[in-house]
């Protein structure tokens, strides 16, 4: 796997590898991570796959997804105490 780049956002680390002919379009945000696999053959480059990144309904919709998986690792935990 080869690191592309990493993307700036204020609210998450968004990291680009390339692999096994898919970009893989990682977004990070403190324990969690969400990772999105899309085949080369589906955009047309990089610049393609970048613009994903500034997609604002794409972002809101990762960003809600945090939200629930935080809640979800949350109330897990607590049936462990």
């Amino acid at each position: 796997m080869r690191q592309i780049t990493t993307l700036v956002h204020l609210e998450m680390q968004i990291t680009l590898f390339s692999w096994n002919q898919k970009y893989l379009l990682k977004f990070e945000k403190g324990v969690l991570e969400q990772t999105y696999k899309i085949p080369e053959m589906d955009v047309s480059g990089l610049e393609e796959i970048k613009l994903l990144t500034q997609n604002e309904l794409f972002l809101k919709k990762i960003q809600q997804r945090f939200e629930e998986m935080q809640e979800d690792l949350h109330q897990v935990l607590e049936t462990l105490y």
